[in-house]
């Protein structure tokens, strides 16, 4: 068989049910390859949303999503993809052509050091140099990718060593590498420091959602009753009607939980990324006693110097604090802050209230199941929603904020309706929307049925936002749009543009549950 061939076998070894991406010339024995095998290749309309869908793929999954792209500007398209993957921790696998080596060592048309250009932005990258190295790289690739704390990997496939016979097998594909229990001492520190807190509080961050870790840390907020604040992407770690929940680190009204985690003793911060929210914004004064528990040791930084850390698997120490914190009650030091963070996240818009992303919320959330999933594109809107959306289930609000990339919500609504049973609901800004508003195309082509929602105010409304914050005025933010009903009706698919609160909710309630394609325009 062809090397390509024996690659394709590894990916079905490894249990790949997509790659997403475009055809290229270098590509051509792999697609064909691809043809010929139980691996459904979903060809996109730009490498950047083919990377997005594997992106999104792999948090919802756990399993590693794979984007394919040809050398020179198909391998540049997908950087941004690969890059929010490798900061949002979540689990991927980039193949790119190459041309024949025979012309590597020279300039040649569209030659670029893709390995290179991969290198700061992944865990592991690879050029494939000879067929018999097929069966370890992509076990390796897979292996890094997936392997605590998840991101991004890579492998470069040249189109003559594609090409080459060879006689080879998969590597088997063992089970995860498992991280270690943790170490008694610490696990009896961190419950003391939890239990003569006056104030304690749990940080869930992104760690938090992923494997079994919520399930532990709901558990251990159940025995002990810890009020919990998430960052935007640990949502849903804990269950927003559960009375523990402060929702995110800047929900409510005046940002109740940022008042309440400046306010906390001692946090215990599970999973948490400082890369996703600064620890200085709450532990500004080096007061805080910080138990850090997560899969790697904290990053070095002044407001974020743990007394305990606890570097093992999340789970099992949550369950060793639990045991060692049996008997003991928090403190009731939040009710109040918790019972306006979760009115204000409630409370249903006046008929006279303009619309805005907040108030429609409410609207939204009560049109959709606990278990359907909203992924939620950078913008504006994304603080609203990761602030405001209750979220019930780990892995149901999908927020980009590792690299926090625009464009990111439609191709990753196309990845999260192949992945999940439940309905899928793309929120998303006009700026990021039409970035990657082509992958409508891919999802139509597939048959799949998700509501876009569009928050539309005609400009890049955060950077707006900040430079009046700033300056008092804005410059260089302000768009145009197309109408969005009829861009939507363009590619065969329903679009709404209500002009009630009333026609809000009736909107959404019809179209959610529904199985078709649909795009709702709210203007803000």
């Amino acid at each position: 068989m062809k090397a390509s061939d024996l690659l394709v076998r590894c990916l079905e070894a490894e249990g790949v049910e997509y790659v997403f991406g475009l055809p290229g010339e270098e590509l051509e024995d792999l697609l064909f390859s691809l043809e010929d095998s139980d691996v459904e290749f979903i060809p996109t309309r730009h490498e950047q949303g083919a990377a997005f869908m594997a992106d999104v793929h792999g948090r919802l999954t756990g399993r590693a999503g794979v984007c394919l792209a040809t050398l020179g500007p198909g391998a540049s398209n997908l950087v941004t993809g690969v890059a929010d993957a490798q900061l949002d921790k979540s689990p991927l696998v980039a193949i790119t052509g190459q041309g024949g080596r025979e012309r590597l060592h020279k300039e040649s048309h569209q030659a670029l050091d893709i390995v290179q250009m991969f290198e700061p932005v992944v865990k592991w990258n690879s050029q494939i140099a000879e067929p018999e190295t097929v069966p370890e790289s992509v076990r390796k690739a897979f292996k890094l990718a997936e392997y605590e704390k998840p991101g991004a990997t890579h492998l470069e496939f040249p189109e003559d060593v594609a090409a080459e016979a060879i006689e080879a097998e998969p590597l088997s594909v063992r089970r995860r590498v498992c991280r270690p229990d943790p170490d008694r001492s610490s696990l009896d520190r961190a419950a003391d420091l939890v239990s003569d807190a006056e104030a304690p509080l749990v940080l869930a961050g992104n760690g938090a959602v992923r494997t079994p870790a919520a399930g532990s840390l709901r558990e251990l907020v159940e025995r002990v009753g810890t009020p919990v604040a998430s960052t935007y992407m640990g949502k849903g770690a804990v269950s927003d009607r559960h009375d523990a929940s402060l929702m995110t680190l800047e929900s409510g009204p005046d940002g109740e939980a940022a008042a309440a985690i400046e306010r906390a003793d001692c946090v215990l911060a599970v999973g948490y990324d400082i890369a996703e929210h600064d620890p200085k914004s709450w532990n500004p004064d080096l007061d805080t006693a910080i138990v850090h528990v997560d899969h790697e040791p904290a990053e070095v930084y002044e407001h974020y110097n743990p007394d305990v850390e606890i570097v093992a698997d999340i789970s099992a120490t949550l369950r060793g604090l639990r045991e060692r914190l049996d008997g003991v009650t928090a403190p009731s030091w939040c009710e109040d802050r918790r019972e306006r963070i979760a009115a204000a996240a409630s409370r249903e818009p006046d008929p006279d209230d303009p619309f805005s992303v907040a108030r429609s919320l409410p609207y939204l959330r009560d049109a959709m199941a606990d278990e359907d999933v909203l992924i939620c594109d950078v913008g504006s809107h994304k603080a609203a929603i990761a602030q405001g959306f209750r979220t019930y289930e780990p892995n149901t609000c999908i927020v980009s904020n590792g690299l926090a990339s625009m464009g990111i919500a439609v191709p990753g609504g196309v990845a999260a309706d192949l992945a999940v049973d439940a309905d899928v609901v793309v929120g998303t800004g006009d700026g990021g929307f039409l970035m990657n508003a082509a992958e409508i195309e891919t999802a139509t082509r597939l048959g799949l049925g998700f509501t876009i929602v569009v928050f539309n105010d005609d400009d890049y409304g955060l950077i707006s936002e900040k430079q009046r914050e700033h300056t008092g005025e804005q410059f260089g933010t302000e768009l145009t749009n197309p109408d969005f009903r009829s861009f939507a009706e363009s590619f065969g698919i329903d679009g709404y543009r209500p002009e009630t609160w009333g026609e809000v909710e009736s909107t959404l309630r019809e179209v959610v549950p529904g199985d078709e394609m649909a795009l709702v325009e709210i203007p803000v």
